[in-house]
């Protein structure tokens, strides 16, 4: 087990990312507290996990109430060191509506809740990590690529890069890695059971034959997609298991490409 003995909080645990990455962490040894706005949707995630042998807690959590995130995180820490920081929030966009047309306060939600959510509770987290010497840090963020209609989006994707980049320079010496995950979006489909999993939830829904929000339903083979495959939920949630071990030790203030050549390093 990857994660054996590990303890994870993953935020936004309730929806389709947050999930599968919950399950995943606990199926290669992590105790998961699944944080997120909607507590009946976390206890099935958290009913999931139990039946199949894991350990998993749920805690009605606001990203941007920064309060209540340090609570949540001192009363995690306060049980086990906290050793994975998973952020799935989603961002809130607007997509489809040219910038032309755009109030600027529509523009604006998506990287204001993007940098406020993942500065909380990568602050929150890395607190108690940097204290203890070590601990890894994760988010969900997006493309790079040059995509009309997706209003704030971009600029929401390129703040959470800064961010994450600033956050591995000052963790960094305190053992603290900190890394974000580049996902050409998901078909709809967990390959933990192969059953359509969290449709339409919070940071799911994209528009079809673009690179959406991290996580998000699109059109296989399209926006250069080299081998033609978009990852299933269960395969991210892999792709976070491995970053989040100690075998991507020395992977930190980079970018995890999983976007199958839709975007080019």
């Amino acid at each position: 087990m990857l994660l054996e003995a590990k303890t994870a909080i993953v935020y936004g645990a309730g929806g389709a990312i947050g999930s599968a990455v919950a399950r995943a962490y606990a199926r290669e040894g992590a105790t998961v507290h699944l944080a997120g706005r909607t507590r009946s949707t976390l206890e099935d995630v958290a009913e999931r996990i139990r039946h199949n042998g894991g350990t998993a807690y749920v805690a009605q959590v606001d990203v941007l109430d920064r309060a209540a995130v340090e609570r949540h995180a001192d009363g995690v820490a306060a049980g086990a060191d906290i050793d994975i920081c998973f952020n799935a929030t989603s961002n809130d966009d607007v997509q489809g509506t040219p910038l032309l047309a755009m109030p600027f306060e529509e523009f604006l939600r998506p990287v204001t809740k993007a940098v406020t959510a993942h500065f909380n509770v990568a602050v929150a987290a890395g607190r108690h990590m940097t204290a203890r010497g070590r601990g890894v840090i994760l988010v969900m963020a997006g493309g790079r690529e040059a995509i009309p209609r997706l209003g704030g989006s971009h600029v929401a994707w390129a703040a959470l890069a800064g961010l994450c980049r600033q956050l591995a320079a000052e963790f960094g010496p305190y053992g603290v890695r900190v890394s974000w995950l580049l996902s050409p979006g998901s078909p709809g489909y967990d390959d933990h059971d192969g059953q359509p999993d969290g449709a339409g939830a919070p940071g799911t829904a994209g528009a079809p034959g673009t690179a959406g929000s991290p996580g998000t339903e699109g059109a296989p083979g399209t926006v250069g997609l080299l081998t033609g495959h978009l990852p299933s939920y269960g395969e991210v949630a892999n792709i976070a298991v491995f970053a989040a071990s100690d075998w991507a030790r020395t992977i930190t203030a980079s970018e995890i490409n999983f976007t199958g050549g839709a975007v080019v390093d």
